[in-house]
């Protein structure tokens, strides 16, 4: 099937790559907000401990959705400001997340005040973003010493050996015939996304890391997760959730979470210094 034409603005596809774009999320809001588990509880004690997140800091959100890392954001003692370019995403956002700034536009258009923030969160959002656009930004709307953290919830963890869940999982994704290769690094491809988040001299890296985790899901919400995901069809979401019901009604899920924090560099790179 071909590609739809282009148009300007956000779009269910990316037409670079004829795939689903970001507000494929927008189109299953109320999925996506009741689907995607949170993020580990390791992750928020990494990043209070180290005094990222604190109370009273101001944080600016990318792509914050629904409110998933919002909320905790939030819940540290965070003053968020939440920049999601989904209009039924950025609906639920305001509804779970009322005490948190909302705007609505893209990471890339949206304007942001110079030395507003404390830190800056990117969460299952960085491989939407255009990285040239956004890293200059966020070094502009940064503090001097402000960090950058960002990180993503990886489906499935290839250092666990394969459970019969995973095996059903990998049949579905075995029958597709090939396609595009998306761009940028894989999800676990962790120390590929540092260099590009470092790319440019606006930020250096002062943690990579990943955490390791499970959750236990059963038929609905392994539906529910699965329709979320854009490179996923309804017909092969159900296909999956229809296998958790010949595994015994519940699986386990073993997921990883890799973390990379960034510290602003304290000076305005050159313009070839760029990507």
């Amino acid at each position: 099937m071909p590609c739809p034409v282009k148009t300007s603005g956000p779009s269910l596809f990316d037409y670079d790559e004829c795939v689903p774009g970001p507000l494929h999320f927008d189109a299953h809001a109320a999925l996506y907000d009741r689907g995607r588990p949170p993020y580990p509880d390791q992750l928020w004690t990494c990043l209070g401990s180290h005094g990222w997140l604190s109370p009273g800091g101001r944080v600016v959100e990318l792509g914050a959705g629904s409110g998933l890392a919002t909320r905790r954001l939030l819940a540290a003692g965070a003053r968020v400001t939440a920049v999601e370019p989904g209009p039924a995403l950025a609906g639920l956002l305001r509804e779970r997340c009322p005490d948190a700034s909302i705007i609505l536009g893209t990471a890339e258009e949206t304007g942001l005040d110079e030395s507003a923030f404390d830190l800056a969160v990117i969460a299952t959002a960085v491989h939407w973003l255009d990285l040239g656009l956004v890293l200059p930004k966020l070094h502009a709307a940064l503090t001097p010493g402000g960090h950058l953290a960002v990180w993503r919830n990886a489906f499935g963890d290839p250092s666990v050996s394969l459970t019969p869940f995973r095996e059903r999982v990998a049949q579905v994704v075995d029958r597709r015939p090939p396609g595009p290769p998306r761009s940028g690094p894989g999800e676990l491809a962790t120390a590929a996304w540092a260099d590009a988040l470092e790319a440019g001299g606006y930020f250096e890296r002062v943690l990579v890391e990943e955490f390791a985790w499970a959750i236990t899901l059963d038929r609905s919400q392994v539906r529910d997760l699965f329709t979320t995901f854009s490179d996923w069809s309804a017909a092969e979401a159900d296909e999956v959730a229809r296998s958790v019901d010949d595994l015994g009604g519940r699986v386990v899920e073993h997921y990883r979470t890799p973390l990379v924090v960034l510290r602003r560099t304290g000076h305005v790179p050159s313009a070839g210094n760029t990507f």
